[in-house]
């Protein structure tokens, strides 16, 4: 409806340079057109944004954005702001005089759009001020921190449930990338939305291509996946602030532009990371997961996870941060059985801390529930989708998605993979299960340790009975045999192999195992799928001009202080350096370009352009 509504079409054409709306888009902005409460699930590349931001421009009324991070704020009112929007944020970050004319922007009705913290928001003396201006809706931006089933929880969040009593007929919008079912219900019901429109987006992603690895050589296979990005946007996440910092280091060894990110460096170095990578100035992050919600970069072509993530609904929004600009990215996942076993730790240690007994049940059935998207050899994107409770047909095709390892054919399945998961778990019980995957791997390889010598493991019938199979390899079937509870690891903090009545089992004859060996790749993603959608997105385009406007936005931005995917997204420069516009008017007709950007920076990049046809029309034939 939204899109056949002259006044909505207008508007997203002059001021975002659109000419048409993504799926489900349509029907969102028609809700906040109406003003109508609503629930708004469009995952991460989807357009989310651009859903609360148009129609406040339509009604012409003031609308409330409430978002967690003053980073996101930042980004988005700058975003907006260069199209020619009337924008602004309310945050701790501002000085008196900024914070000052913010105020004012408000009282004289100059604002369509303000972002706020929720805590700040829930200040009686904004609530007054939101009254007096005649607040026309609320907008809920990453709604499933309200919801203690969601991945990121807020306990500030749950305040926002008295909007509806301090502004009783305004209508509330909630919106977020990632929320099952049981999230979905608890945000409506904990915001109180009256007669919602619920709308679910496609949960998969077609433009990533999903990468499950055991992790062998955990520095090696990062650089691998990075190197097929070399001088692209990439992000790696790591467990802990010392893995970050080593993973930087050696990547940087190795010729990478990283740095590492966390919680704990000084607030500055943080800002100056950040920045740097938002400014195109720094190729890789690599990061804790308090490095991500408040990046809104869309040109992140890879994300590489260095060990598993806590939840599925944790990897979704963490891996769905590649690719937002709908181009195709890559994300490697890669994960041991000791992964589990320290979330394991970590959530019951949280949980003592917090006066309860461990960790409950629904965060240890979320922890399996990732463990076997894992160790699972079914299509990713199928995988993810039905998760979250929809339905996925592509892996029924000849050749699957096209888009994850499993489709792509790259897990090789290990010969004899039943006679050697025997080996390894009668070994483990010759060990009277009192040791660890380390020590279990040596005495199978048949090291020659003191550990090894001083108890008689030299003497054992399972010793050296793998001494063919890598250190790396054989660590990595143990943990394989863990996911498939063949075996299980101890909660203590040696993480000592016991015996699974599986595994028994499986000693006496019965039963059968399943070991992948991962192939990897060496080309890029779209050199790997020829007919894929990145290589229509390539067709045409030169490259050479492609890397000098992403110089010229890289330039401008610098010159703004903003992210450089403010100034154009990837997209945008791909069609400017197919069509080659060499004036402001074709320009102008290149999706993306809205009439702001085109008064501010279109003759720059219409120079470039000229210049580079003209340079290209000299050379010899």
């Amino acid at each position: 409806m939204a899109e056949d509504t002259p006044n909505i079409s207008s508007v997203i054409r002059d001021v975002w340079g659109f000419d048409a709306l993504r799926p489900m888009q349509r029907e969102a902005i028609g809700a906040g057109v109406e003003g109508r409460d609503a629930l708004v699930v469009l995952p991460t590349g989807g357009g989310k944004s651009l859903c609360f931001q148009a129609p406040p421009l339509v009604r012409d009324r003031l609308a409330v954005v409430v978002s967690p991070l003053i980073a996101l704020m930042k980004d988005q009112v700058d975003g907006l702001v260069s199209n020619g929007y009337p924008a602004a944020a309310l945050h701790s970050m501002l000085d008196e005089g900024e914070n000052a004319e913010v105020i004012r922007q408000i009282r004289e009705g100059e604002l369509r759009l303000l972002y706020i913290a929720p805590e700040r928001l829930v200040n009686p003396w904004v609530m007054d001020l939101l009254r007096e201006a005649g607040v026309d809706a609320f907008i809920v931006d990453e709604a499933h921190c309200i919801s203690q089933w969601g991945h990121d929880f807020r306990p500030e969040y749950r305040q926002l449930a008295t909007l509806r009593d301090r502004f009783g007929g305004v209508s509330v919008r909630a919106f977020t990338a990632t929320a099952t079912e049981r999230v979905r219900t608890d945000i409506v019901e904990q915001l109180r939305l009256r007669d919602a429109e619920v709308l679910v987006g496609d949960f998969d992603r077609p433009n990533l291509v999903y990468r499950v690895l055991p992790r062998m050589d955990a520095k090696a296979q990062i650089a691998e996946a990075l190197g097929r990005h070399k001088g692209e946007a990439s992000i790696v996440y790591c467990l802990s602030r010392a893995e970050t910092e080593r993973t930087a280091s050696a990547l940087r060894d190795q010729g990478f532009s990283a740095r590492h990110y966390h919680a704990g460096m000084d607030p500055d170095d943080r800002r100056r990371v950040q920045d740097d990578f938002m400014q195109e100035r720094l190729d890789v992050v690599v990061a804790t997961v308090a490095f991500g919600m408040g990046i809104d970069r869309s040109d992140v072509r890879c994300v590489v996870h260095a060990a598993m993530p806590k939840s599925l609904e944790h990897y979704q929004q963490e891996a769905g941060r590649a690719g937002r600009d709908g181009l195709e990215a890559e994300c490697v996942l890669l994960h041991s059985g000791a992964d589990s076993a320290k979330w394991r730790d970590l959530m019951d240690r949280s949980a003592r801390e917090a006066g309860l007994d461990g960790a409950s049940p629904e965060q240890i059935k979320l922890l399996w529930e990732m463990r076997d998207y894992c160790s699972g050899v079914t299509c990713r994107h199928a995988a993810l989708v039905r998760y979250f409770g929809q339905e996925f047909t592509k892996d029924d095709e000849p050749g699957g998605c096209g888009a994850c390892d499993v489709c792509l054919g790259e897990l090789t399945a290990v010969e004899d993979a039943t006679t050697i998961a025997r080996k390894i778990v009668a070994c483990v019980a010759r060990l009277d299960q009192r040791y660890g995957s380390g020590h279990v791997v040596d005495v199978l390889r048949g090291g020659n340790t003191q550990r090894i010598r001083d108890n008689g493991h030299d003497a054992l019938s399972t010793y050296a009975l793998l001494s063919d199979t890598s250190t790396p390899v054989l660590r990595s079937y143990v943990d394989q045999l863990v996911d498939q509870s063949l075996l299980a690891r101890s909660h203590d903090e040696y993480k000592v192999l016991r015996l699974t009545q599986a595994g028994i089992d499986l000693m006496k004859g019965e039963g059968e195992a399943r070991l992948i060996e991962p192939k990897m790749p060496t080309k890029r993603p779209r050199e790997q799928r020829a007919a894929s959608r990145d290589s229509a997105d390539w067709q045409g385009v030169a490259q050479a001009l492609f890397e000098a406007l992403r110089g010229l936005r890289r330039e401008i931005a610098g010159e703004m202080s903003v992210p450089a995917y403010i100034v154009f997204g990837d997209t945008t420069l791909r069609a400017m350096a197919r069509d080659k516009p060499t004036d402001v008017r074709a320009l102008g007709r290149i999706k993306g370009v809205g009439a702001k950007k085109l008064e501010s920076f279109g003759e720059r990049f219409v120079g470039l352009i000229s210049e580079h046809e003209d340079a290209n029309a000299q050379e010899p034939a």
